[in-house]
């Protein structure tokens, strides 16, 4: 038995959460919907323009909000991650201690920690603007090849090849995995990111890849596919396993054999920001301990649905053995 489920690679950053009118976006020309990397002279220049309408802050990053997830469900996450020696360094790792997700608090250094302004408009919808900091020189030296070798996965996040270093670390991280028999899993993360990074998330894949988590919208521009139907036929071939999310209609699923549709639970959705993140702690999670697919599916399909009935990005419930049977029961 390895120590961990999954050894998460991805940006640290600060998720500082805010609920907005479209009119924001507009004003401060921010395209909606999306995650769009940005400086640290915009950054501060939105915080002003928001006006102290703060709703919460976390720990997150999209893996990080996957570790979360996991460690919430019974897992053992790991987040190969780093962040400054500054007070948002500081909240960064204990928030994550305290959600239950191993890290390594000596990769630190001097500088300033990512921060992630989340920002939530009344019809659910959240729209990133992210100031990476430090977390753009996380790269081949803060991979840990011990740690790879003791996980079951890695996971890498779709955002982490927006630098030249993350997408060192994250081919790095797969050789390292694929040496000694751990698992590939690896998230598109967002539209933008595919259609700016299409050639390094192609190597990624053409590289092997045994879990492929994306949206619709992610998988058609990775594919280049004009319906939804014909980019699951074009990936599911290129990838071991393929989970495909469709927001409220739940997800598709094919590991490797047959296709597999986890219908969504019905909520009243406020905050999607963290929604796919979540489903795959949940998914990870369901198939290191055995579970099949479909199973695995409807037990993330059901963390996905706790998430965007909330504000803010985290899975924060735990769960026993006994709720994730009642779970898989549910109709």
């Amino acid at each position: 038995m390895r120590q961990y489920d999954v050894y998460g690679l991805g940006n640290a950053l600060v998720d500082i959460q805010f609920r907005v009118d479209p009119s924001f976006f507009e004003a401060m020309e921010i395209d909606k919907g999306v995650m769009t990397l940005i400086d640290g002279d915009r950054q501060r220049a939105l915080i002003d323009a928001l006006g102290g309408k703060e709703m919460a802050r976390s720990s997150g990053g999209s893996a990080a909000n996957t570790m979360i997830a996991l460690a919430n469900c019974g897992g053992q996450g790991y987040y190969g991650c780093k962040v400054a020696e500054d007070a948002d360094g500081e909240f960064y790792l204990r928030d994550l201690s305290a959600a239950g997700v191993a890290c390594n608090p000596s990769h630190r250094g001097q500088g300033i920690t990512g921060k992630c302004l989340v920002m939530i408009t009344e019809d659910a919808d959240r729209t990133m603007n992210t100031f990476l900091g430090i977390t753009s020189t996380f790269g081949v030296a803060q991979v840990e090849d011990a740690v790879v070798a003791d996980s079951q996965f890695i996971y890498i996040e779709g955002y982490l090849i927006a630098a030249d270093d993350g997408f060192e670390a994250a081919q790095a991280a797969q050789k390292v995995a694929q040496e000694h028999g751990t698992k590939v899993a690896l998230t598109l993360s967002d539209p933008s990111i595919v259609a700016a990074f299409k050639d390094r998330m192609t190597a990624l894949v053409d590289a092997g890849v045994d879990m492929l988590f994306c949206n619709e919208d992610e998988g058609r521009i990775f594919t280049g596919a004009e319906t939804t139907e014909e980019a699951f036929g074009a990936l599911r071939h290129r990838v071991g396993g393929l989970i495909v999310t469709y927001g409220a209609d739940g997800a598709r699923v094919c590991d490797g054999g047959d296709v597999v549709h986890a219908p969504g639970f019905v909520v009243d959705a406020v905050d999607t920001n963290g929604a796919g993140d979540s489903f795959a702690g949940a998914y990870l999670f369901a198939v290191n301990r055995g579970y099949d697919a479909a199973q695995a599916a409807r037990l993330a399909t059901y963390v996905s649905s706790r998430v965007v009935a909330k504000y803010g990005p985290r899975f924060e419930r735990k769960l026993n053995a006994a709720e994730i049977d009642r779970i898989l029961k549910m109709h």
